[in-house]
């Protein structure tokens, strides 16, 4: 039976209310329903029910990586798990990759890939904020993911450091001045991906990319809906998180030649 212990990150669970945390001896947990030692939360089984002193019953839960994600500390926009999740199959992202982000931002896309390279990959980050690389490390170390990724405080206008790396992914607000520094670093073949908020920067990214010979380009947008868990009333929530951001695929043909380029169209199926 697996049970928590000091150091983990746990997630109490009232009602529809999540609180994210790691379990410290000696500490208290404050919340609006009474506080609960963390001495009585360490040692015992995941999923168990603890009560606050003011006799509420919280549950315990090991946080999955979503959970995580979405109670990251940030200083700006993060990518949302919705997107996450596509983005990883896109660029094949799995254990033993070495895969590149630009730019770091809150560090929970950094987070994801971190997670999915494993112990033997390795995620190489790029930004010119030291405050946002300080906080993704912040973040990552909540983890224990903050050994798989390296921090490169540097503008990719001068370029990557490393070259034949397996994937790339752009999150940044131009990313049509990257592509030749993007196809220095890829690996012949490689995944190359970037993050749009409006159609008019996708726009110039599609006509940059084929002036720099990138094939098999696609375009696309996720939608994710929940529904109410009520088997007599069962029914789509009322509100939903609807566009997010423009997903930009693409693969770097092997002699630069835009002629080259499959159609969009040829590549849109899911």
């Amino acid at each position: 039976m697996k049970v928590t212990k000091t150091g983990d990150l746990a997630m109490l669970v009232l009602d529809h209310k999540q609180f994210l945390f790691q379990l410290e001896a000696e500490k208290d947990f404050q919340t609006h329903e009474g506080f609960i030692r963390h001495n009585d939360l360490i040692g015992i089984p995941w999923g168990s029910t603890v009560a606050s002193h003011l006799g509420k019953s919280f549950m315990i839960i090991e946080p999955s990586l979503r959970d995580a994600l979405l109670h990251i500390r940030r200083h700006s926009q993060i990518i949302f798990p919705k997107d996450i999740g596509y983005i990883l199959l896109r660029l094949s992202i799995g254990p033993d990759k070495t895969v590149i982000e630009a730019g770091t931002g809150s560090g929970a896309f950094t987070t994801a890939l971190a997670w999915a390279v494993g112990s033997e990959g390795k995620v190489i980050s790029y930004d010119k904020r030291q405050d946002m690389q300080q906080l993704a490390k912040q973040n990552l170390a909540k983890l224990g993911l903050e050994d798989r990724v390296e921090f490169h405080l540097r503008d990719i206008g001068d370029g990557f450091i490393e070259t034949g790396v397996d994937s790339l992914f752009l999150d940044v607000p131009n990313p049509e001045d990257y592509l030749s520094q993007s196809r220095e670093a890829l690996t012949n073949g490689g995944t190359f991906g970037a993050i749009l908020p409006t159609m008019n920067q996708v726009t110039k990214l599609l006509y940059a990319m084929e002036k720099h010979g990138f094939g098999m380009i696609n375009v696309c947008e996720t939608f994710l809906r929940f529904y109410k868990t009520i088997p007599n009333r069962m029914r789509p929530l009322d509100r939903m998180v609807a566009h997010t951001g423009y997903l930009i695929f693409a693969r770097p043909t092997y002699d630069g030649d835009p002629s080259t380029q499959e159609n969009n169209a040829d590549f849109a199926s899911p």
